[in-house]
């Protein structure tokens, strides 16, 4: 080669034998690698380059000696790292190209040229065209409500931006738990088991699994893993591959990180906006069913009132009898109906109290085995120190048995029933959880039933939904979520068709476990009950009731038992006949809701103010209202009830009475 030439050109220049040594260079190379002149001649090429990547370049070069031809700057990527002689590593483009052969040796020609600025500058453009998606991809996120919008178009923008040779996936675990492609820019990602992978990265690093699946895809050349949540937690993953070679590096790691971090976002925000309409749903069902059952309370009143009174009738023919006693049946029904539609709307009565949970499992698990039947086996297992909890025991006793006996429902040709019973902590940050932070004895109901589909697990606890078939009310879940609901817990079912379905009742822990407790919102018992019995006589009454239909059965029902009554229909009449009878009265006996006026407790506290020794009696359709709103030495009385409970607490109500002083002059 001219030798002016060879040392005019801008690029340096060396010339290796077919063993790979040195046998030129012009003075750029000498500069550009930081030698003196002529240093270089003799020594190995792998020497310019750095130890780690001598033994790939040297097998490259025997390949390439093999069968020699032209290799422009730049063609095929040919972007490697040189080393100078400080050990000082930088980018450089390589142009190969053989030589005539020279006394029967055969040399080839490497033009290298430093890149280092050429290279930042395309990171830079390769930067900016990542950050460009993301923001478009986060703007468009923010515009739709639609997750198939975004998610069928991701791979191919994110494979495009890439490289052409570069294919992506997503993969989302669905509402049962099972792994799958949602979306690809190719087919390459449809022939790699996503379950597996996803396995493997929620228990190891994401390097290994990248390894595993080129392992699965040999025709791969690299690979890049970006998991959607956290390792343990992994909801998903986006997964690149590329055919030729195209390396990821950290900045397209960073884009793939990016993307799955936005398709998380957008996950937990649509979750977060089923869970609010859910929740939103589940309050409105309960207001509606909530006025619903006071309604059929005040209806379940007049009923049964009309009934008692006919069955009081003397001389009433036995046809007759058997007729009234049959539909007090229907009532009591209709009772035990309303009762759930209350325990949904959590207007539940409830009397919470400290309950050691293990042995209160341990005593349904001994009931239960005489219920459910020879098919069903039961299994019970119970976490070392679990704490007291705070619950009403009757209602959760009725909750667990109402699971148990669901859980066999679903499973008519037999199989098990688990039960367990653990403490548990849920803290502030705890994503996969909907319940509240805070420390929980959670019981766990688990059967090995037919299991509901994600959209019947979801409408399961709303009311009059029955996963039965036509059997049943589709009350009972209803009933026991909103008993949780209301004792400051909460409920979560997870369910597979064909597996079966694990409910967890989430109960809160009681603060003081030495003692028993009473929340504000409990029914305050006396314990100091009297009977009739402890009444002379009857005396005269004031029957205070806005609805005309259940006014004439409590005036009825309080003539039967021997008063005489003036009835009112709201809290100004009412008053009118106090003061006409300038507190003759023995005891008032008065709905809650008394219209558009004053309500009951109004009027009780007004006549304990200036008639203390008139018995005060309040009866309401809804429970726990009556708990809220209670006065001291006020009998509480919930619809519908019957003539014996109210004879009761009328007596109750005058016996406190009659222990009040008498209002001063």
């Amino acid at each position: 080669m001219d030798t002016g030439l060879f040392e005019s050109l801008p690029d340096a220049l060396i010339i290796v034998d077919a063993h790979g040594r040195i046998v030129r260079t012009n003075a750029h190379a000498d500069t550009l690698f930081g030698f003196p002149p002529g240093a270089l001649i003799g020594q190995a090429i792998e020497a310019l380059m750095p130890e780690s990547s001598r033994a790939r370049h040297r097998e490259h070069r025997i390949n390439y000696a093999a069968s020699p031809r032209m290799r422009p700057m730049g063609a095929g990527g040919m972007v490697l790292v040189g080393r100078r002689h400080d050990g000082e590593e930088f980018p450089v483009e390589i142009a190969l190209s053989p030589l005539a052969v020279d006394a029967g040796q055969a040399r080839f020609l490497a033009s290298i040229r430093d890149v280092s600025e050429t290279l930042r500058a395309r990171q830079a453009l390769a930067r900016a065209r990542y950050d460009g998606l993301i923001a478009q991809l986060g703007q468009e996120a923010l515009e739709t409500r639609s997750m198939e919008w975004l998610v069928d178009r991701l791979p191919a923008r994110l494979a495009a931006t890439l490289g052409s040779d570069v294919d992506v996936g997503l993969c989302l675990r669905d509402a049962s738990g099972r792994a799958e492609w949602v979306a690809t820019s190719g087919a390459v990602a449809r022939t790699v088991d996503p379950e597996l992978v996803l396995r493997a990265l929620e228990q190891t690093e994401a390097a290994d699994v990248e390894a595993a699946i080129l392992r699965a895809r040999p025709r791969s050349r690299a690979c890049a893993v970006a998991s959607l949540g956290e390792r343990g937690h992994a909801s998903g993953m986006l997964v690149a591959w590329s055919m030729m070679g195209t390396r990821f590096d950290h900045d397209a790691q960073h884009l793939l990180h990016s993307a799955a971090t936005l398709v998380v976002a957008f996950l937990q925000r649509k979750r977060a906006e089923e869970q609010l309409a859910h929740a939103q749903r589940l309050d409105a069902l309960g207001q509606l069913t909530g006025g619903i059952a006071h309604d059929f309370n005040n209806l379940m009143t007049v009923l049964s009132g009309c009934l008692q009174l006919l069955a009081a009738e003397p001389g009433m023919p036995p046809p007759s009898t058997t007729l009234i006693e049959s539909a007090l049946r229907a009532v009591r029904r209709g009772t035990e109906l309303t009762d759930k539609l209350l325990s949904f709307a959590r207007r539940k009565q409830l009397r919470p109290t400290t309950i050691d949970a293990t042995r209160l499992l341990e005593d349904i698990v001994l009931l239960l085995e005489r219920t459910l039947g020879d098919g069903v086996r039961l299994e019970a297992s119970i976490a070392p120190g679990v704490p007291p909890m705070y619950a009403d025991a009757a209602h959760l006793d009725a909750a667990l048995v109402n699971l148990a006996l669901n859980a066999r429902d679903a499973m008519p040709g037999g199989g098990t029933i688990a039960f367990s019973v653990e403490a548990r902590t849920v803290p502030p940050d705890d994503a996969p959880t909907d319940q509240a932070p805070g420390q929980y004895v959670v019981f766990v109901v688990a059967d090995s039933g037919t299991g509901m589909s994600a959209d019947v697990a979801s409408r399961a606890i709303e009311p009059f939904f029955s996963t039965k078939a036509g059997r049943g009310s589709g009350l009972g879940l209803s009933m026991v979520y909103g008993f949780v609901q209301q004792s400051g817990g909460g409920m979560s079912i997870r369910s597979t068709p064909g597996t079966g379905t694990r409910i967890e009742l989430f109960l809160p822990v009681a603060a003081d476990p030495a003692g028993v407790g009473l929340k504000d919102n409990a029914t305050i018992v006396d314990t100091n009950i009297e009977t009739v019995e402890d009444i002379a006589h009857p005396g005269k009454a004031l029957v205070v009731e806005d609805d005309d239909a259940v006014r004439a059965v409590a005036t009825a029902f309080m003539r039967s038992l021997g008063y005489s009554v003036i009835a009112a229909a709201d809290y100004e009449a009412a008053l009118a006949c106090l003061d006409a009878g300038e507190g003759t009265f023995d005891v008032v006996f008065s709905d809650l809701m008394l219209g558009p006026g004053p309500d009951g407790i109004a009027l009780a506290q007004a006549i304990r103010t200036r008639w203390p020794r008139i018995g005060i009696v309040i009866t309401s359709g809804h429970a726990q209202v009556l708990d809220a709103h209670r006065v001291p030495g006020t009998e509480m009385l919930a619809k519908p009830y019957d003539r014996d409970q109210l004879a009761a607490a009328v007596a109750r109500s005058r016996a406190r009475a009659a222990r009040n002083p008498p209002r001063a002059a």
